[in-house]
């Protein structure tokens, strides 16, 4: 991360998947990263699931499942720590208690694993027969001055867990996802709603292309808090980098100062 914690530079990898391939995944993995740290950028967002891909089903999802320190975890920080750049990836977990997770994986620039966040809103057949659902609180994890919430895809469309980051501290929520083109109202509306109500930026990296009967509809964003989009990637792979500015929270939350008047016990 930069010694300048007032701006932050993020990118997101927006990619076609490429379902079943892990080693592939992380060699295209390591160049994004490369790429985006050449172009300054101080964190890098990838799609949901990108390392194994998406729509691979249980029983390929249990193969591919990488221990909490396993071989794709060990890959990924050797990644990190050469480029000096943080990653936020996706892959399927295997838990010591054996249940298989949607993971996503947070490992900063020394290569150090900061933060691990299961999904727990599962979307639809698709991920309800490949997952198990994680029960724990997503995230906020502290780098470099600049606090990170973690979500995945679909719960990023719920109020009320991007409110929660937002109260605990969030700065910026990061959403790698897999979102399908007849959805394309998320990027529309909701990403942009999230971070003006709950006063955080908002980085979302969604695929491109398509996997199996998915279409994927791209457009991944990074919006600020102010509702302006300020980095936007159409419907083919891309990677897109944004500088977020301290300044543009700190007068937006000024402006809207949805946290500091909200009446709890009327909410209950």
């Amino acid at each position: 991360m930069t010694a300048d914690d007032e701006r932050l530079r993020i990118a997101l990898w927006q990619c076609e998947p490429r379902p079943g391939a892990p080693g592939e995944n992380l060699d295209r993995l390591d160049a994004a990263a490369a790429d985006a740290a050449r172009r300054g950028a101080d964190l890098i967002v990838t799609p949901e699931m990108v390392v194994p891909g998406y729509d691979i089903g249980a029983v390929r999802a249990r193969e591919l499942a990488d221990p909490p320190d396993g071989p794709i975890a060990d890959r990924v920080r050797v990644i990190a720590a050469r480029h000096r750049i943080a990653v936020l990836y996706g892959c399927a977990e295997l838990d010591p208690d054996g249940s298989v997770y949607n993971a996503i994986r947070l490992v900063d620039a020394e290569g150090i694993g900061s933060a691990t966040h299961h999904k727990t809103h599962l979307f639809g057949d698709l991920d309800r027969r490949m997952v198990a659902s994680g029960s724990a609180r997503p995230p906020v994890v502290e780098v470099a001055g600049w606090r990170f919430g973690l979500l995945t895809c679909y719960e990023v469309e719920f109020p009320e867990l991007v409110r929660s980051l937002a109260l605990r501290g969030a700065d910026v929520v990061c959403v790698p996802t897999a979102n399908m083109i007849e959805y394309d109202v998320v990027q529309d509306v909701l990403v942009r709603a999230r971070a003006v109500e709950s006063q955080v930026f908002v980085a979302y990296a969604n695929y491109c292309g398509s996997e199996n009967e998915l279409i994927y509809g791209g457009r991944s964003e990074i919006v600020a808090p102010t509702g302006d989009v300020i980095a936007v990637a159409d419907r083919a792979p891309d990677l897109v980098v944004a500088e977020l500015d301290r300044a543009t929270l700190v007068e937006s939350r000024r402006r809207f100062p949805y946290l500091e008047d909200r009446l709890p016990d009327l909410y209950t």
